[in-house]
C-alpha cells in the first residue's frame, strides 16, 4: 500500500479541481430539481456557460 508523503508535497491540478467543483454543482442542482432531468438551459446556468459566451475574446 502506498501512502502520499506528509508535508504538503501533493501537487494540485487546478483544472481537475475546477471540474470536480462543477460536477458537484451539477449533482446538487439535480438533487434539488423539481423534475426528473435538468433542462439544457439549467445545466448551462449551473455550469456558468453564459459567462464563457459573454466573456470578451482576445485577438
Amino acid at each position: 500500500m502506498r501512502v502520499a508523503p506528509a508535508g504538503g508535497t501533493a501537487v494540485q491540478d487546478h483544472v481537475a479541481l475546477a471540474e470536480i467543483e462543477l460536477c458537484g454543482d451539477l449533482i446538487i442542482a439535480a438533487s434539488t430539481a423539481d423534475e426528473d432531468r435538468l433542462s439544457p438551459d439549467r445545466i448551462d446556468e449551473v455550469l456558468r456557460v453564459w459567462e464563457e459566451r459573454t466573456a470578451p475574446t482576445e485577438g
